[in-house]
């Protein structure tokens, strides 16, 4: 299969992927909130989406000009990192958003993969960002991305997650 032919039905799936989960996020939120929930980071939340929506249609649109055929290694870590995303949505359950929510009385997940690494999330959607546009021959996309990507959560929101959970910790737990 072509790349060019692959990148629109790409997009079409992470368009849907994304919006089934903003809708879950958006359940989700009502609930913490409903439950007394502290916001965190509220003011870092709209680059999410600005980076995520320009990742996408720059994929397409560089994958739409390649010549090549399919990456297929880099579409098969895209295909494999679909169950490590939702598993880590099934493991955080009511507590998983796109948006930093501190429920009062709640717990910090450890169990699923919180088990090996600190943020499966965020390590998903950086092979995401990462092997999508390659399966399509976007490597630039690839690139700029995964830098602007790695620059958001190292710089911004994962020390504003830190900040979040250590300020609940000493909450709940005096």
């Amino acid at each position: 299969m072509k790349a060019r032919t692959l990148a629109p039905l790409l997009l079409a799936f992470l368009t849907v992927q994304r919006l089934l989960e903003l809708r879950v996020a958006r359940a989700n939120e009502r609930w913490a909130r409903d439950h007394g929930a502290v916001e965190e980071g509220r003011e870092h939340y709209p680059l999410f989406f600005v980076l995520h929506p320009a990742w996408m249609v720059s994929t397409l649109l560089e994958g739409r000009r390649s010549a090549g055929q399919v990456n297929l290694p880099a579409l098969v870590l895209f295909v494999l990192a679909q169950p490590l995303r939702y598993w880590v949505i099934r493991t955080l359950g009511r507590y998983w958003n796109t948006r930093i929510l501190i429920v009062p009385g709640g717990e910090r997940v450890t169990g699923g993969p919180f088990r090996f690494i600190r943020h499966p999330n965020y390590a998903v959607v950086a092979l995401e960002l990462a092997s999508a546009p390659l399966a399509v021959g976007a490597w630039r996309t690839a690139l700029a991305f995964t830098l602007l990507n790695a620059a958001l959560l190292l710089l911004i929101r994962i020390p504003a997650e830190e900040r979040a959970l250590r300020a609940y910790v000493k909450t709940t737990n005096p």
